[in-house]
């Protein structure tokens, strides 16, 4: 990056040199021009321009010029033949031409005779803008260069955390192959059948995260459900097993609907949302849950009566590694977008978000 910076610095400052010098240049073959223009009308005693070919005009072809005298006649040339003898159009160009160059004033033995007025050649305004060209080409250059490694982190780390997330699918299978054969003993040894049965669903439960982490970095199965019955199913779980100082409540505009879902991806995405809220509200507060019904559309609105999201991270939480709690990978909201976008083709965002609580929106295509 240092040597491509000093290579292009070196080219910006050797063209800004060489346009400086071809200017100057230009500017003393004006002057060389306009002297030897002052001598020959002076030589021919007359004032008066005329329709005379001066010659000026004959040894230039792509400088734009305008010579004025000092009656006010003027005479164009290397510009636009529809227009030089119209005196709006030359005044601009006059005005133009001042801007861009100094006016060579035509004198003789002390009389002014005429004034040159003329503009950057083709070639000059090129390489006057050749820098700004090269400045592009090389902003559009970094700018692929960063969008490419920007890409291809983000799929690296993708397939790390998918990586990571079926390895700990596979080693949680081992143990848990081992508990269900353990239950099964247990439940030969008479002991009360209550706790074989709660071990049981413990058991359902590692399962059930198994499927959640197996199903990570590949294309999960969808079927139809309903997901009134499936978000009621996910958010009473959470409810049984958090603090009595916190407030549940569930309602929905219909009583069943059929949307394509992939149930433990789905029922850890609610889990997710669920507990974001409780951690917002630091174990004391209102969670609700509310199903709208709009056209070929459903949304879940999720809300808190927490802290609130501050706007300017209301689109960073869902990157990975942002989080506001001081444990925790941050990874929550990160999959909550990845398992709502990617994989059930939906959408869910930040609906609002104050001092008072935060509404946060899924967004499903219902089952046609």
């Amino acid at each position: 990056m240092v040597g491509a910076f000093l290579i292009v610095s070196l080219i910006l400052w050797n063209t800004n040199s060489f346009f400086e010098k071809f200017k100057k240049e230009e500017r003393h073959k004006m002057e060389i021009w306009a002297t030897a223009q002052a001598e020959f009308l002076q030589s021919s005693q007359t004032q008066d321009l005329g329709d005379l070919h001066l010659m000026i005009f004959q040894n230039n072809t792509s400088t734009p010029m305008i010579l004025v005298n000092k009656s006010g006649s003027f005479s164009a040339k290397n510009m636009m033949s529809t227009k030089i003898k119209d005196s709006v159009f030359i005044q601009e160009k006059i005005e133009q031409f001042k801007k861009e160059n100094t006016p060579v004033i035509m004198n003789h033995r002390g009389d002014h005779i005429a004034t040159l007025y003329y503009g950057n050649s083709e070639v000059l305004n090129k390489l006057k803008y050749y820098p700004l060209a090269l400045m592009l080409i090389i902003f559009l250059f970094g700018a692929v260069i960063f969008f490419f490694f920007k890409t291809n982190k983000a799929s690296e780390q993708s397939k790390l955390w998918a990586g990571m997330a079926k390895e700990t699918a596979h080693q949680i299978g081992t143990p848990l192959t081992s508990l269900l054969g353990w239950n099964e003993l247990l439940k030969d040894e008479n002991i009360n059948p209550e706790i074989s049965a709660e071990i049981e669903k413990d058991i359902f439960r590692l399962q059930t995260i198994t499927d959640r982490f197996s199903n990570i970095g590949s294309l999960p199965k969808l079927e139809a459900m309903d997901i009134v019955a499936e978000t009621r199913s996910a958010f009473e779980y959470i409810k049984r097993r958090s603090s009595k100082l916190i407030q549940f409540s569930f309602d929905s505009q219909v009583e069943s609907l059929p949307v394509l879902l992939n149930k433990p991806l789905f029922n850890w995405t609610i889990e997710n949302l669920v507990k974001n809220g409780i951690d917002a509200m630091r174990g004391k507060g209102h969670i609700a849950i509310e199903i709208t019904h709009i056209g070929a559309v459903v949304n879940i609105l999720v809300s808190d009566t927490g802290h609130g999201i501050p706007k300017g991270n209301q689109q960073s939480i869902f990157n990975p590694g942002h989080t506001s709690k001081k444990r925790g990978w941050g990874l929550g909201l990160s999959l909550v977008k990845r398992i709502v976008e990617e994989y059930h083709n939906g959408k869910v965002k930040v609906l609002s978000s104050s001092k008072e609580g935060t509404v946060m929106q899924i967004s499903l295509k219902t089952k046609v």
